[in-house]
């Protein structure tokens, strides 16, 4: 029986992270969380599709961290089983999220999809398309080069001569030569908004007609059933106000969401969790969900609302664990049996578990923080120095109004969070954490925070 390869073991437990499932080196890594959060959450994403005749747009959320990017590649690999054509993204790699329009994330789409397009041979002429950004290069007045010929994509694309030894017109570089412009230069940005913004409706109708559409009937030509657009990562633009004195989040998603829903697409895009407590919330689901609910994926549960350890959610944290160390194993009772060469004592998975409170990227960083500063078999004190380390980051960043916040939530039978006050403060900040049961949704606060002398302190004076 071999050891557990450390170099292995470490890569696999770096936080950021996420699993591709279309990845068989990924595949070995992956638990499935569904039967203890709530409801089969992929599954409902993939049959709106399936089912659907027509475009569809889903909203997708949950807590920056919970597992929503290897749900997203769970279900992309599951639609492409089912014969769809699915063009992933994260929209970092195309934004600036502390600064983002609806022109943005619509040329972003545009962009993603043209390019995995010409990577599979279905090139299309988009001449609309490239009067609009030609257009645009005028009223910049600034050189842009819409052929691709000085610029590298990433993974190294670069366009190539026709038989008259001139560069074609390629709808991805294009757009890309003026966005990576513009990224470069924020008055140029605002310029290319400001040209843009009154002409969405024209940018959506090309987008549409000459992009989408003709790509559709090309693919099921193929044999393909549709094609869907995942746009992840959006869930992190924050609620930092912009020049309209506006929220970014809330301008985007609820004020332009509108238009975000209009393309001739499947679309999945994720929101930021905190939208779906604000006063504006059926604003945001009537005209960026169409009226759909959005689907959120809550965190592992740890305990019961009765506080009792929660056993099942506890049994697949500790799997995700092992099968990080011992890949190769695929009986969990196996690596239930190999945990003494992880930990020096089995009760120390449990208490890594649990205090992650079913975080699943921070059960990560938690359990590579002590990879970093330990040898194997992990030792108490180094997991605890570990814990003691994200008690006090955590704490630190928890002032008086907010401790009160959190001690009304917790007097309150059921733990429940209410109002728009309590939810913008306590769920981005982590203070508490959102569990589904067959109740309903429910909050438990963080079991860190639940250690802390301040708390204790707290709920005596109570």
């Amino acid at each position: 029986m071999m050891g557990v390869d450390f170099q292995r073991f470490f890569e696999a437990c770096q936080p950021d992270r996420s699993l591709n499932l279309a990845k068989s080196e990924d595949r070995q890594y992956y638990i499935d969380f569904s039967p203890v959060r709530g409801n089969r959450i992929i599954q409902k994403l993939r049959k709106t599709i399936s089912l659907s005749r027509t475009p569809t747009c889903q909203l997708f959320s949950g807590h920056v961290g919970c597992g929503k990017t290897t749900e997203l590649f769970r279900l992309k690999n599951e639609l492409e089983m089912e014969g769809f054509y699915v063009v992933y993204f994260e929209s970092t790699e195309d934004l600036e999220l502390d600064n983002v329009d609806v022109t943005d994330v619509l040329l972003a789409i545009a962009r993603q999809v043209s390019e995995k397009l010409e990577r599979d041979q279905i090139h299309l002429q988009p001449q609309g398309f490239r009067k609009l950004l030609q257009d645009a290069v005028a009223f910049l007045q600034t050189p842009i080069d819409l052929t691709g010929t000085q610029l590298t994509l990433p993974g190294g694309a670069k366009m190539s001569a026709n038989r008259d030894g001139k560069f074609e017109f390629s709808l991805p570089l294009g757009i890309a030569s003026i966005t990576a412009e513009a990224k470069k230069d924020k008055d140029l940005h605002e310029r290319l908004r400001q040209y843009l913004a009154p002409r969405t409706n024209t940018l959506l109708s090309v987008i549409n007609e000459e992009l989408l559409k003709p790509a559709t009937a090309a693919l099921m030509a193929q044999g393909k059933r549709g094609l869907v657009v995942m746009v992840d990562n959006l869930d992190r633009i924050g609620a930092q106000l912009n020049k309209a004195n506006r929220p970014q989040n809330e301008y985007l998603f609820i004020e332009q969401g509108a238009e975000l829903r209009k393309l001739s697409c499947h679309l999945i895009y994720t929101v930021p969790l905190v939208l779906l407590f604000t006063n504006e919330r059926d604003l945001l689901v009537n005209r960026l969900g169409g009226g759909a609910e959005p689907t959120v994926l809550p965190m592992v549960p740890v305990q019961s609302r009765d506080g009792q350890v929660y056993q099942e959610g506890m049994r697949l944290l500790r799997q995700m664990v092992l099968a990080r160390a011992f890949p190769d194993v695929i009986s969990e009772q196996e690596r239930v049996e190999r945990v003494d060469e992880i930990f020096e004592d089995p009760s120390l998975l449990d208490r890594l578990c649990f205090i992650s409170g079913g975080h699943v990227r921070k059960l990560m960083s938690l359990l590579f923080s002590c990879l970093q500063v330990d040898d194997l078999p992990l030792s108490s004190r180094g997991l605890e120095n570990v814990i003691r380390d994200y008690r006090d980051a955590l704490l630190v960043t928890v002032d008086d109004e907010e401790w009160e916040l959190i001690v009304q939530v917790i007097q309150r039978q059921g733990g429940v969070i209410q109002g728009e006050k309590q939810f913008k403060v306590l769920l981005p900040s982590t203070f508490f954490f959102e569990y589904r049961d067959n109740e309903g949704r429910w909050f438990g606060l963080n079991p860190v925070l639940a250690e802390t002398r301040e708390y204790k302190n707290l709920v005596r004076q109570v």
